[in-house]
């Protein structure tokens, strides 16, 4: 993706099922489960670079003894800091006689992520500050473990507002500025209710205290702690606690937005968000790792036994399309295939822009993540040529032309050239990234191969999506530029993103989209500016209205504008002007009908056609239009109280 934007976080959780012993006489170590817990967050590291956060519970902890823990952290190469810096930790208290690595007993009660239940996460944040205080996990303490709560995930709540409001009329205090807090206080309350439920009904029976523990423990109902929790929740989520006790939970959103996916065998159960981080830690077939179903929770008692349950009505499935195009790793086998399909249904349309020359042309791609989709695309352009030369023989054939001459002529010429044209140096953008004079140097992030492109060439280039195209503007195409093609073709392998994300992308300030700002454009030079005026008017009364009750009022900045005039106008806005080049630039987007056709199953795709799958966000997007139509910065994810 060439706009940097930021998107999603990712979990791990490591929940043993055997003593610490089985893993050091098995493989080695004790640590085992802690080196199983990196590799998860390391394999997933595209997730999140914000911070990291770590944390853990052990067994059965003698009364006295700590048994919960946690670290997080937000410096540069947080994830690499953590966990040297535990290990450090481990090898110190060896050298000192403190700690025998080769006594499982010892390691657990001296080492303090020597336990059972591991969860690892990674952030890139999208509310609140990017500090250690804002990573995950969050934890509430109490004397009590069975009211001792951890809690992570990746998500985003549309209605924060709303959950802080009712927490507040509950007489409780919140802590505004992050939805995680409000997840946490409100699985906390629910814990509490249940929790002083079960003590006071086993008070009443006459039970004495020091029994009352461990039969809270055995009697708690997670799934119903889970169920009345989520009940007021809008948005996308795949969420992990564990309560003090060791009993555990991970849940997803009723419509799957958020991904979360599950491994388990007689020795581990284990959660992360993407399928293939699993399939590599713990060498496992994809049939063995599963998806959890949306509006599910999988529960993890301490003693090791798991179930998975519904908490949540069933809803129409919409899972995050750009998963597909973009975040995920593309070392998933279904991932890449849809990676690849995304690139061949963008065949037709840079034919017809190119008008079928492709003798005079050379096909790129952005690095780095449209280079899977650029394969497909290069396979489509060939099995075109393919058929095209097919067809001609056989016409030859049948007029008797066919000759040496002929065949020379379709078969050795004006096949798809593929190139390695564009070139991104990684620590440039790092570097540049904390810049005040980023702009003067963001140019410099991409860079070409030489002597390439000819001047009869169109220079065609996959991205896999465009955005805010502030990078294709101020760099790639500045770049592109210098080989003084006839033609730049800039292709997205998503469509054009018009409305704001609300569900865990930091997609959400809408005038910052070059989709809709050349709409305005259009709007505008119709002498039609009007139309901006009214549409503010109507979100204002759509932010009055109940939830339910909501629509778009935004999808009226484009009604009446073809696809083709949007990209049109796009390719007008990103011409790079002061280069002194002279030649065509067109962007091609992707057609929501062919993406759809792509990918399997179903999937989300809210910021291409505006259609959002909950009330929060048909909220998000009225109020990010009524925010760009007053100037106002900031995020639309929510509502004010």
């Amino acid at each position: 993706m060439s706009d940097p934007i930021k998107h999603e976080c990712g979990i791990a959780v490591v929940r043993l099922r055997k003593p610490l012993s089985y893993y050091k006489d098995k493989y080695g170590t004790a640590l085992w489960g802690l080196n199983k817990l990196f590799l998860l967050m390391e394999k997933q590291h595209n997730r999140g670079q914000d911070g990291i956060g770590i944390g853990c519970v052990k067994l059965e902890m003698p009364l006295g003894q700590p048994y919960i823990f946690r670290r997080r952290d937000a410096k540069k190469d947080s994830m690499a800091y953590v966990f040297r810096k535990e290990l450090k930790s481990f090898n110190r208290m060896v050298r000192k006689g403190i700690l025998d690595p080769e006594d499982p007993d010892a390691v657990k009660s001296k080492f303090d992520f020597g336990g059972e239940v591991l969860m690892g996460h990674l952030r890139y944040g999208t509310s609140g500050e990017f500090d250690a205080g804002s990573c995950h996990p969050y934890l509430r303490r109490s004397n009590w473990p069975t009211r001792t709560l951890m809690v992570m995930g990746n998500f985003n709540m549309t209605n924060t507002g709303a959950l802080n409001k009712k927490m507040m009329d509950r007489g409780q205090h919140p802590v505004f500025g992050t939805d995680t807090q409000t997840v946490l206080e409100e699985v906390g309350f629910h814990l509490d209710e249940h929790h002083t439920d079960l003590y006071h009904k086993l008070k009443e029976q006459g039970i004495d205290g020091l029994e009352i523990p461990s039969l809270i423990s055995q009697q708690m109902d997670l799934p119903e702690v889970v169920r009345k929790s989520g009940e007021s929740w809008d948005g996308g989520y795949a969420i992990a606690g564990v309560v003090g006790n060791g009993d555990m939970f991970v849940m997803r959103d009723p419509r799957g937005i958020r991904p979360c996916h599950v491994y388990q065998d007689d020795e581990v159960i284990a959660f992360a968000s993407e399928r293939v981080p699993l399939m590599t830690v713990f060498e496992a077939d994809k049939e063995a790792v599963e998806e959890l179903e949306p509006g599910h929770v999988s529960i993890v008692r301490r003693d090791g036994s798991q179930k998975t349950v519904r908490f949540h009505d069933e809803r129409p499935k919409t899972p995050c399309s750009f998963e597909r195009i973009y975040f995920s790793r593309g070392n998933d086998p279904s991932i890449y295939r849809e990676r690849k399909a995304m690139g061949a249904s963008l065949v037709d349309q840079v034919c017809e822009s190119i008008d079928g020359n492709f003798e005079n042309a050379v096909f790129a791609f952005i690095p780095n993540t449209a280079e899977t989709a650029y394969y497909g695309f290069l396979d489509g352009l060939r099995m075109l040529r393919r058929q095209q030369v097919r067809a001609e023989i056989m016409d030859a054939c049948k007029k008797g032309d066919l000759s040496d001459e002929l065949l020379d002529k379709l078969v050795m010429r004006n096949w798809p050239r593929g190139e390695k044209a564009v070139h991104k140096d990684i620590k440039m953008r790092t570097f540049i990234s904390q810049e005040k004079g980023r702009a003067q140097l963001v140019s410099h992030v991409y860079d070409i191969t030489y002597g390439l492109v000819k001047e009869n060439d169109a220079l065609v280039v996959l991205d896999d999506s465009i955005v805010r195209g502030t990078t294709l503007k101020e760099s790639i195409l500045k770049i592109l530029a210098r080989t003084r093609p006839r033609k730049i073709v800039v292709c997205s392998t998503a469509p054009q993103i018009r409305y704001p994300d609300c569900y865990g992308i930091d997609m959400s300030e809408l005038g910052k989209f070059i989709a809709f700002q050349a709409a305005v454009n259009l709007i505008k030079r119709a002498n039609n500016a009007r139309l901006l005026e009214e549409v503010y008017q109507a979100c204002k009364v759509e932010l009055t209205k109940p939830a339910e009750e909501r629509v778009n009022q935004v999808k009226r900045i484009y009604a009446d504008f073809a696809d083709e005039e949007i990209s049109a106008e796009i390719s007008r806005m990103v011409y790079p002007e002061e280069t002194g080049w002279h030649g065509d630039v067109e962007v091609i987007y992707q057609t929501i009908e062919n993406l759809r056709a792509c990918i399997k199953g179903p999937i989300g795709d809210w910021y291409f056609t505006g259609d959002f799958p909950t009330p929060g966000g048909f909220a998000t997007v009225n109020l990010a239009y009524v925010k760009w139509f007053e100037g106002a910065d900031g995020r639309s994810y929510d509502l004010p109280l």
